[in-house]
């Protein structure tokens, strides 16, 4: 049976890579954290990535998508909720001040915990709402009514291990040691850059509208 579905698990796993690798919210806060922190905070916020893509699928599984979809004031609260996310992290990026990091031995500035790396991860893809449509329009182009319910699992484990597959080469590359010597002087930069784009992106989703995920 599962033979049957390869021509769309490949069509499904070859759409959500594109995806992946057009930069976002998502590729600017594992950068972000990467560069200015650790690899392991890298790491640990592809994870809290992965695992809010994996929110939006559930529910969109599950129908609540096309209610969401649906429902101006829930797909409204959704949009400024993740706005107001972006805006708040991209206004605390702007306000970074110059920080001597000691590279000599691969130490830099105070790292944040497991936890707000995991959070920041998660928060970013959970509250955005353009994630959202964009799981609502292809997982409804690959799946019917009476869908078997081991081709919705491995659409959904394909989805997650293809998200944190992607932005664990990000964190990899983006942690590298030469590469943040590099930037060593220019962590305020980084964060002054990522931070305006990452506000930028949030207005942008003020003015997602539901239309987007017809």
């Amino acid at each position: 049976m599962i033979i049957d579905y390869i021509p769309s698990i490949l069509a499904l796993t070859g759409i959500h890579v594109v995806g992946l690798i057009s930069p976002g919210p998502d590729f600017a806060v594992v950068v972000r954290n990467s560069l200015i922190y650790s690899r392991r905070t890298g790491l640990l916020t592809a994870v809290g990535l992965a695992v809010g893509i994996l929110v939006h699928v559930a529910y969109i599984l599950l129908g609540l998508g096309i209610l969401i979809s649906k429902t101006l004031w829930l797909f409204h609260l959704l949009k400024y909720l993740g706005a107001g996310y972006l805006i708040y992290i991209g206004i605390k990026g702007l306000r970074a001040k110059k920080n001597a990091l000691d590279y000599g031995d691969t130490r830099n500035r105070k790292d944040i915990t497991s936890l707000a790396a995991l959070r920041a991860g998660f928060l970013t893809n959970a509250l955005n709402v353009k994630c959202m449509l964009f799981f609502l329009s292809i997982l409804s182009a690959f799946l019917t009514p009476h869908e078997p319910g081991i081709i919705i699992f491995i659409y959904g484990v394909i989805i997650f291990l293809t998200t944190l597959i992607w932005f664990f080469i990000v964190a990899i590359c983006f942690s590298h040691k030469r590469l943040r010597l590099f930037f060593s002087n220019l962590g305020h930069w980084i964060e002054r850059v990522t931070g305006g784009l990452l506000m930028l992106l949030g207005i942008r989703m003020l003015f997602i509208e539901m239309e987007s995920g017809e």
